[in-house]
């Protein structure tokens, strides 16, 4: 016996004191270390005190069993609830219940923040039915809380292509492209600006419980035994029966506040409306932990419902008082954060304004400093451009004296060219009519040679015949004819030898003089021609420089060259 109570000791020293929990929130996750004997309102305090919530009502541990899901139940040990066998043990912290009114109940920025993202996610999961337009607005104030204010300079396209804003159902419903839902969002998106977080996020919450499924729970229930599948809709409002083809609208509602009593027995529910006139409304329920649920949570949703209706208590008082003193200061702070924001901008404005007007400045200064420094060096080009135009019309002022002194040098020497020339031409008609006269007397005097030529042949042969007829006289008497000859004769023929001698002598003299007088008059025919020649040469170079000054200096040229040049032309 001793043996086997201490075997039984054994086994009780060797089992766990403990067991691990993995809690999940809709934003981190926990893992504790519970002891066997906590009950669920014990694990469910902690998770509350460490994430610093205190509007506990609201939420619930809840855990997957088979085909369904269960609430963890506060007072009743965790080990012996229907929770996994698995370890650590996996719950998922939820809003059980939700309020009628989220702006007057939710007072937590943290409640307010848990029921934000599960109603988003309950949306996007299409747990809850959203059209495509407030899809969109509920998508512009989920980016407002995520990202703040719009800011086109940071928030480039594409910066929302990683988060999920809308339901699938609403992307395949139209035709879009990502970067069309974007630029949609975007536009609600920027009508949000200087919202915070939690002001998006309730705004988000305000749109979202006027959905047809908000808050809403169903649970497919039959309303006879012939087994007309129906639908239960549990809320903060009532109870609501829909058809199961149709969540939206319900065919019939039970609002708390006309509900007198609700059972169920095994399958069967009962809902007893406050006024006994109406009658008793009866489903059925296949499973058994399917009807705890509902029945959980319809006393549930009925506590809260006539909680709202009394006074709030102490706690919730304080809780209001607080978040009220909360949200005055943060609405100070951000007020003050808003006005130094302000006053930062304005400042960071004025310093780029500032900055701006400097640059301009400066930019100014050195375009001022570049013109003045243009100018400076426009000064000197125009006052070296002034000397160089005072050289210039110097130079050509006196181009144009000489030019002038030259016209008229040009004048004088055409006035004598021509008066040369006139000149030149009379000794040249002189000359010519001298060469005609000593022609005439050259051939005058080649006549009176050939004459005396003749006369002296003439006399030749007269002095011949003359010789004959005394030779044939003499021939008898020739002694004494010989003598004769030698007395006289001699004489007669040494005269005609002389005679003729000095005839030839003046015939050639005069022959000679003749030639001499001819050849000097040809020299001086030649040396006129020349001289003419070089006239007329010296006349046209100087024509030609005339009319290459006339035409390179035309300002400078009187108008009386024109006529020189015409004058020199008709000379030439």
């Amino acid at each position: 016996m001793a043996d086997f109570t201490m075997s039984i000791l054994g086994l009780k020293k060797k089992q766990p004191k403990t067991f691990k929990v993995k809690v999940s929130t809709m934003d981190a996750e926990m893992e504790f270390s519970c002891e066997v004997k906590w009950k669920g309102k014990d694990l469910f305090d902690l998770v509350c005190r460490t994430i610093g919530l205190r509007e506990t009502w609201f939420f619930g541990l809840r855990y997957t069993v088979k085909d369904t899901y269960a609430w963890l139940k506060p007072d009743k040990q965790v080990l012996d609830q229907e929770v996994p066998k698995d370890s650590p043990i996996t719950f998922n912290f939820l809003a059980k219940f939700f309020p009628e009114k989220v702006e007057d109940e939710l007072v937590q920025e943290i409640t307010q923040h848990l029921f934000f993202l599960q109603v988003k996610k309950q949306i996007l999961d299409e747990e809850i039915f959203c059209s495509p337009e407030a899809s969109v607005l509920l998508a512009s104030y989920a980016v407002q809380a995520k990202y703040g204010d719009y800011d086109p300079n940071f928030h480039k396209p594409g910066f929302l292509a990683q988060d999920e804003l809308l339901p699938k159902r609403v992307l395949m419903q139209y035709q879009m492209t990502s970067d069309m839902w974007e630029e949609k969002i975007t536009a609600w998106y920027a009508e949000h600006r200087s919202i915070t977080r939690d002001e998006a996020e309730m705004e988000y919450l305000k749109i979202a419980q006027d959905l047809e499924m908000y808050g809403v729970s169903y649970f497919s229930i039959t309303q006879n035994k012939r087994d007309t599948e129906l639908l239960l809709g549990v809320d903060a409002q009532g109870l609501h029966i829909y058809s199961p083809n149709n969540k939206l609208s319900p065919n019939k509602s039970f609002p708390w506040s006309g509900i007198r009593n609700i059972s169920y027995s095994e399958k069967e529910f009962t809902i007893k409306p406050l006024d006994k006139k109406k009658e008793v409304f009866k489903f059925y329920s296949s499973q058994l932990r399917v009807n705890k649920l509902i029945l959980q949570l319809c006393i549930g949703n009925h506590d809260l419902f006539m909680r709202r209706r009394k006074v709030d208590s102490i706690e919730v008082q304080q809780m209001k008082a607080q978040a009220k003193e909360e949200k005055a200061r943060k609405k100070v702070e951000r007020q003050i954060l808003a006005r130094e924001k302000q006053m930062r901008e304005e400042a960071e404005r004025a310093k780029e304004e500032m900055e701006r007007r400097l640059f301009l400045l400066q930019d100014e200064a050195r375009m001022a400093n570049e013109a003045l420094l243009r100018s400076e060096e426009t000064a000197d080009l125009l006052a070296e451009k002034a000397q160089i135009a005072e050289e210039e019309a110097k130079l050509l002022a006196h181009k144009a004296a000489e030019a002038e002194h030259d016209r008229q040098r040009l004048e004088v020497t055409a006035l004598k060219t021509k008066e040369e020339k006139r000149l030149m031409e009379q000794k040249m008609r002189e000359a010519e009519s001298l060469a005609v006269k000593l022609v005439e007397q050259s051939e005058r005097r080649l006549k009176e040679a050939d004459h005396l030529k003749q006369d002296l042949n003439e006399a030749k042969d007269a002095e011949r015949r003359a010789k004959q007829k005394l030779l044939e006289i003499t021939k008898p008497t020739y002694p004494l004819i010989a003598a004769y000859s030698n007395m006289g004769g001699s004489i007669r023929m040494d005269f005609k030898d002389s005679d003729m001698k000095r005839l030839s002598m003046e015939i050639e003299r005069e022959r000679l003089e003749y030639m001499e007088k001819s050849k000097h008059l040809q020299d001086q025919l030649k040396e006129l021609k020349s001289e003419i020649e070089s006239l007329k040469l010296e006349e046209q170079q100087q024509a030609g420089l005339y009319s290459l000054r006339s035409y390179a200096e035309p300002p400078y040229i009187p108008h009386t060259a024109t006529g020189w040049t015409l004058q020199s032309q008709e000379l030439r």
